[in-house]
């Protein structure tokens, strides 16, 4: 005998799929401030003006750099008032890649802060550092680290912790001015100021280095993506 009960419509559930996560890539930025760079090479490096179509002075670079953000931003993050270190390592030609490279955040970050300047200096955020993502073939580490960047005259000092201790003083030219290397097509900026390090010392992932006396640079950074 059939049943005379009418079967329950089924519950439809009134709640929204999650939003997908936002990439990396798709994520506004920018970052104004001031960069430094002391490498291996015995004079004033030849990437600036040749973008990597002569070979560091030694054949290969290393190097460590310093970035100072006055203002800057990863979508609503604010990025104003820290700092980033970096180690860098390239074989060859500078356009060849197969770089290796590391990151040292500053400590006063947030966890969002953080991840944004991973994102930015991996080049995963795209922009004027999405080459890294092409160029580097290992990220050889990424950490937080106590980094202070310090102008005292013209000389530029950055320690981070007890991994890096620079210092680099612009090499004076005529009437006492920096030298400076201007309208480049250098991927840190167009003007480029002539340094030479005073100190440059790292010791981290297993690399003991010492670069006084060496190349230095010093960039004014306007910096942004991901376009």
């Amino acid at each position: 005998m059939a049943s005379d009960k009418i079967a329950a419509p089924a519950k439809i559930s009134s709640r929204h799929p999650a939003a997908s996560p936002v990439a990396p890539g798709a994520i506004p930025w920018s970052i104004k401030g001031e960069l430094i760079l002391n490498c291996n090479c015995t004079v004033f490096c030849p990437c600036v003006i040749s973008l990597g179509d002569h070979p560091p002075t030694e054949g290969y670079c290393m190097g460590w750099a310093g970035i100072r953000i006055d203002s800057g931003h990863y979508g609503d993050e604010d990025l104003s008032g820290l700092n980033v270190g970096l180690l860098l390592e390239i074989p060859g030609k500078m356009a060849r890649g197969n770089w290796k490279a590391a990151a040292f955040i500053d400590d006063r970050a947030s966890h969002a802060a953080y991840d944004a300047l991973i994102n930015i200096m991996s080049g995963k955020a795209r922009g004027t550092t999405g080459l890294f993502k092409v160029l580097v073939s290992e990220f050889i580490g990424a950490e937080r680290a106590p980094i202070d960047f310090v102008t005292e005259g013209k000389t530029r000092r950055l320690t981070v912790g007890k991994k890096i201790s620079g210092s680099i003083t612009p090499v004076t030219g005529k009437n006492g001015e920096d030298i400076v290397v201007t309208n480049t097509e250098y991927w840190m900026g167009p003007d480029i100021t002539v340094a030479k390090a005073d100190q440059g010392r790292v010791r981290a992932y297993g690399r003991v280095w010492d670069f006084d006396g060496r190349s230095a640079e010093i960039c004014q950074i306007d910096w942004h993506g991901p376009r």
